[in-house]
């Protein structure tokens, strides 16, 4: 597949829905993980993600017009040791427990499928990143309705062994807006990852559907044990 933009990518789709971006910064000197959500209704967009120990979480911006936390209210950031774990839902869960219980990202991941929301049967999708010394590999998996039967579920699990600098892959829920909203099809896209923490975010914001983007998440983990750099924005704020 062709290394595109990551900006043109989301310049091009009002509703790519939750995202995860995993790479390596321009400079090889930086793992670099992001995540964002997206929403369409007051429900969904009523959110802001907040630091939770080395991780994140998703809460309500104004708790009394909550009306179903089951899907929208979850870590979607979780590390153990030199491993993340960023995920769309309570799968960061899941994979953070058979991970402490000497386990495998694919086992945890074959216990779960996709969001019980149909018709859009919302695909799970999920990273890890193993760290190991000045190197680190990464792993992406979508969970997802056969083509909108929620009867039937496949699971994708794609290996990135050799990071490339400056490339990463990006993966989302959503192929685009629409009632019922499709599934991501193909692979995890390539994508260019430029600049520093703030130039990739201010990119990454910028280029999401102003009125559909809620919350991004973006880290820097440097190879050499530094220490991380992590930005935050949220659409709703006091």
């Amino acid at each position: 597949m062709k290394l595109v933009s990551i900006s043109d990518e989301l310049k091009g789709n009002s509703y790519p829905g939750r995202g995860i971006i995993i790479g390596k910064s321009s400079d090889g000197k930086n793992v670099v993980t992001a995540y964002f959500i997206m929403g369409r209704s007051e429900n969904s967009r009523n959110r802001v993600f907040t630091r939770d120990g080395e991780g994140i979480r998703t809460e309500a911006f104004d708790p009394s017009k909550l009306v179903d936390p089951s899907l929208i209210i979850y870590a979607p950031v979780r590390v153990l040791g030199d491993t993340t774990v960023v995920t769309n839902g309570d799968q960061t869960d899941t994979v953070f427990d058979f991970l402490k219980a000497g386990k495998t990202f694919e086992e945890a991941l074959r216990t779960r499928e996709f969001e019980p929301d149909g018709p859009n049967f919302t695909p799970r999708i999920s990273g890890i990143i193993n760290k190991s010394g000045a190197d680190f590999s990464y792993k992406l998996s979508i969970l997802k309705s056969a083509n909108g039967n929620g009867a039937s579920c496949e699971r994708f699990f794609y290996e990135y062994a050799q990071p490339i600098s400056g490339e990463g892959r990006f993966i989302h829920t959503y192929k685009c807006d629409g009632n019922p909203i499709p599934s991501f099809e193909n692979d995890p896209t390539p994508v260019i990852i430029t600049g520093d923490i703030n130039t990739f975010t201010n990119t990454l914001w910028d280029s999401l559907d102003n009125a559909n983007k809620v919350s991004l998440f973006v880290r820097y983990i440097p190879l050499d044990g530094g220490k991380e750099e992590t930005m935050i924005i949220n659409k709703n704020v006091n």
